[in-house]
C-alpha cells in the first residue's frame, strides 16, 4: 500500500485512545511558554536543544526527563491548558474517545494541590466534550517507585472528586516494582468505586502480567509485551477478554524492542488477544495517534482487516457503555466497508 493511501486510510478511522499520560503529552513549545509564565528556567536553553534530549535508552532515563518536564506545571491554567493542546490534537487525528492517565503524585509531592490537578485537566476534558464532540474517561495512576503508603495518600486525596474519576492504574518505574507491592490499596480503590488497570509486561516479566490479574484484579492490562513467552498467559488473556494498550513508538524509543518490525502486536492479533494501539508519552515519543498507526502498519505491512479490528478493540475495550461501544464499532465498520478496494 502506498504511504500516502496508508496515512489517508488511518487518519479516517474513528479512534479510541486508552493509554496515554497527559504529563507526556507536553510539547516543548508550551513547556517553554508555561515555563516563562511561572518564571521557571529549564536546563535546555530552546526548543531544540530540549528535543535533542529525547533520545532514551530505557524507561528510566525517559521517566528523569518527564518529571523534569513536569515541574513547570504549577497552576490550574497549566493543567488546563497542557490537556487542552491534547485534546485538540487528537480531534485533528478522528480520535472521539479517550481514556487518559493522570500523576497527581508528580505534582502534590511538590506541592501542588490535588484539587489544582484534577480542576485544570477535568475543565478542559469537559470543554472538549461540549465543543469537540471527544468522549472521556480519567484514570489516576500511583507511581510504583513510591510506597503503597504514599499511594493510599493519593487515594484519600481523590475521594472528593471520584466522581471525575474512573478508574486507577499504576505507572513508572517497573522492574523493582511488582505490582505485588500495591495489593491493598487496588483492593481499597476498587471498594470505592473505581476500575482497576495496571502497567505490567514493559520492562518487567510475564510475572508482573499475572500479578497485576491475580493480585490487583486489573480489568485491562497497560503494555503487556512480554505476554508471548508464556503459552498459558496467553489463553488467559484470549479466554477472559483482557485487554492490552500497546504503545508501539514507545516501545522502540525506550528498547523495549529495537525495531517496530519486531513488535508483537500482528501475533497477537493472530492469537486472538484483544490487543489496541495507542501513544503512551506522544510528546517524548515522536507521535501521536495516527503514527503509532501508521508506522505500525508499514512496519508490519497489516492490511486492512488488521487496522479495522485494531480500532474495533479499542472500542471494545473502553469504559463506554454497550450501546456507544457498538455505535463507534458500527461506525469503524462502516468505515472500512466504504474504502476503495
Amino acid at each position: 500500500m502506498e504511504p500516502s493511501h496508508l496515512k489517508n486510510i488511518i487518519h479516517g478511522i474513528p479512534k479510541a485512545e486508552l493509554h496515554l499520560h497527559i504529563e507526556g503529552s507536553f510539547e516543548p513549545e508550551l513547556m517553554f511558554e508555561i515555563a516563562r509564565r511561572n518564571n521557571i528556567a529549564l536546563d535546555h536553553d530552546s526548543i531544540t536543544s530540549l528535543r535533542k534530549a529525547y533520545n532514551f535508552n530505557n524507561l528510566q532515563e525517559f521517566l528523569d526527563l518527564y518529571y523534569i518536564g513536569a515541574q513547570v506545571l504549577i497552576h490550574e491554567r497549566d493543567f488546563f491548558d497542557l490537556t487542552w493542546a491534547y485534546l485538540r490534537k487528537v480531534h485533528s487525528q478522528n480520535v472521539v474517545h479517550v481514556e487518559v492517565f493522570f500523576d497527581p503524585q508528580t505534582h502534590t509531592d511538590r506541592g501542588v494541590g490535588f484539587d489544582v490537578v484534577i480542576n485544570g485537566i477535568y475543565k478542559a476534558m469537559e470543554k472538549a466534550k461540549q465543543e469537540l464532540n471527544i468522549s472521556f474517561k480519567l484514570i489516576m495512576s500511583y507511581l510504583r517507585h513510591l510506597s503503597e503508603e504514599e499511594a493510599f495518600k493519593t487515594l484519600q486525596s481523590s475521594l472528593p472528586y471520584k466522581h471525575w474519576i474512573d478508574g486507577v492504574g499504576l505507572d513508572s518505574s517497573e522492574m523493582g516494582n511488582p505490582p505485588s507491592k500495591f495489593v491493598n490499596v487496588f483492593e481499597a480503590s476498587a471498594n470505592h468505586g473505581y476500575k482497576l488497570v495496571a502497567h505490567a509486561g514493559e520492562e518487567g516479566p510475564e510475572d508482573y502480567i499475572w500479578e497485576a490479574l491475580d493480585l490487583l484484579k486489573v480489568v485491562r492490562i497497560d503494555h503487556g509485551n512480554r505476554c508471548l513467552g508464556d503459552d498459558a498467559l496467553v489463553q488467559r488473556l484470549r479466554e477472559e477478554n483482557i485487554p492490552l494498550t500497546l504503545c508501539p513508538l514507545s516501545n522502540v524509543e525506550l528498547k523495549v524492542i529495537q525495531k517496530m518490525e519486531d513488535h508483537p502486536i500482528a501475533k497477537m492479533l493472530d492469537k486472538g488477544i484483544l490487543a489496541t494501539i495507542h501513544s503512551d508519552d506522544p510528546a517524548y515519543f515522536g507521535g501521536y495517534m495516527n503514527e503509532n498507526y501508521y508506522e505500525t502498519a508499514k512496519a508490519l505491512n497489516l492490511n486492512k482487516n488488521q487496522l479495522m479490528q485494531l480500532a474495533i478493540n479499542a472500542f471494545k475495550a473502553s469504559w463506554l457503555s454497550h450501546e456507544t461501544k457498538e455505535k463507534h464499532i458500527s461506525q469503524v465498520r462502516h468505515y472500512f466497508n466504504t474504502l476503495n478496494p
